[in-house]
């Protein structure tokens, strides 16, 4: 999979602006606040239907205009197609691949496979198990939309479940309405989570041969499921069930639901530590520059194709050598790497100047 061009109109600091990439190395070199990671999220946007940056994405589009529009041509394994994504101030989004408008974000998981990385993305390590599960959840997302759709499902199920906990009814009642929200939440989330084991199951031995790559063999990377356990999805939903009935009373009294892969994580240790815990910040950003190259290779080993990498300015917090060792990974497929000096070799460089290629 290759991204062959970008078109971007009122997009940021972009008013009118386009591109054609290489297939290899693509270095975008500019100032701060030049606009380079403006082209990297319109380009993520394309994939996974949103921006990382902000949750109004009229905020995306320039102050003085109305709309908005990016649309990538891309080169997949069995001809080409284009995304192209209309903001409006006035409107809903508009999402179209091959110029048919599509009424589900769920309909655009796995067009554009893209992994991205950025300083900002060592929050995947040290802080919340939500950045976690959103890096899994991503992930599964590009590689199987019925997963992306479950998850839809899974959070309707559970705002029901919690809007139900608030209302003032008696226990029987209470009791007897939640096993019907039990048994659906349950029955999806142990999809879910089964998904995600899996997935950890598959990405770690990725991770640990990126991880030793990065290091020179100096550490060991472990990733571990932390939440419902078992053998097979059947086990899982017992399981749940389980837990849900045992945690009437604390969901009762705290009116949220407890427990469930909306509360899962995922603990990552090097040499048998826990870095988010102990480890020092480069441990923590190469752990997490890790786990996205593992993500690469899982993706591709999946799905038959290779995903594009996106790297925001993340070559001045390595050093010298993780940096040459990254550069190397990269030959492995299109990547976009954002930097404000490049010294080394590129398929392409690109130079950015307030909105502008110069």
């Amino acid at each position: 999979m290759k991204i062959k061009k970008i078109y971007l109109n009122n997009y940021r600091n972009y008013s009118d602006l386009r591109i054609d990439f290489s297939d290899g190395l693509n270095v975008i070199v500019g100032a701060n606040a030049q606009g380079k990671t403006n082209l990297l999220e319109a380009i993520y946007m394309c994939s996974i239907g949103r921006s990382l940056r902000v949750n109004k994405e009229k905020q995306t589009i320039n102050f003085d205009k109305n709309n908005a529009q990016i649309i990538v041509e891309i080169e997949k394994k069995y001809g080409r197609s284009t995304i192209d994504i209309i903001l409006s101030r006035n409107a809903k989004k508009t999402v179209r691949i091959n110029k048919i408008p599509i009424k589900k974000i769920g309909e655009l998981m796995g067009e554009l496979k893209a992994v991205f990385f950025s300083p900002d993305e060592l929050k995947l390590i040290k802080e919340s198990p939500e950045d976690r599960r959103r890096f899994m959840d991503i992930s599964i997302s590009q590689m199987s939309k019925n997963y992306f759709y479950m998850l839809n499902k899974y959070e309707k199920i559970l705002a029901n479940r919690n809007k139900l906990l608030k209302e003032e009814l008696n226990k029987k009642t209470l009791k007897e309405t939640l096993d019907i929200w039990n048994e659906q939440l349950a029955t999806v989330g142990s999809k879910i989570i089964i998904n995600r084991i899996n997935f950890l199951k598959t990405l770690t031995p990725y991770a640990k041969l990126s991880h030793k790559y990065l290091t020179q063999d100096s550490e060991d990377i472990d990733l571990e499921y932390v939440g419902i356990i078992g053998e097979n999805e059947s086990d899982i939903k017992q399981i749940f069930l389980s837990e849900l009935n045992k945690n009437f009373e604390k969901d009762t009294k705290l009116c949220y639901t407890t427990i469930g892969p909306h509360r899962d994580d995922i603990k990552v240790s090097v040499n048998g530590i826990d870095v988010r815990t102990y480890g020092s910040q480069g441990q923590q950003r190469t752990c997490a520059l890790s786990l996205k190259l593992a993500e690469l290779e899982i993706i591709e080993k999946n799905t038959g194709e290779k995903a594009i990498l996106l790297l925001d300015d993340v070559l001045s917090e390595l050093d010298s050598k993780r940096r040459k060792r990254l550069l190397n990974f990269c030959k492995k497929t299109q990547t976009f790497l954002t930097c404000t000096d490049f010294k080394g070799e590129a398929d392409n460089i690109i130079k950015t100047s307030n909105g502008k290629v110069i």
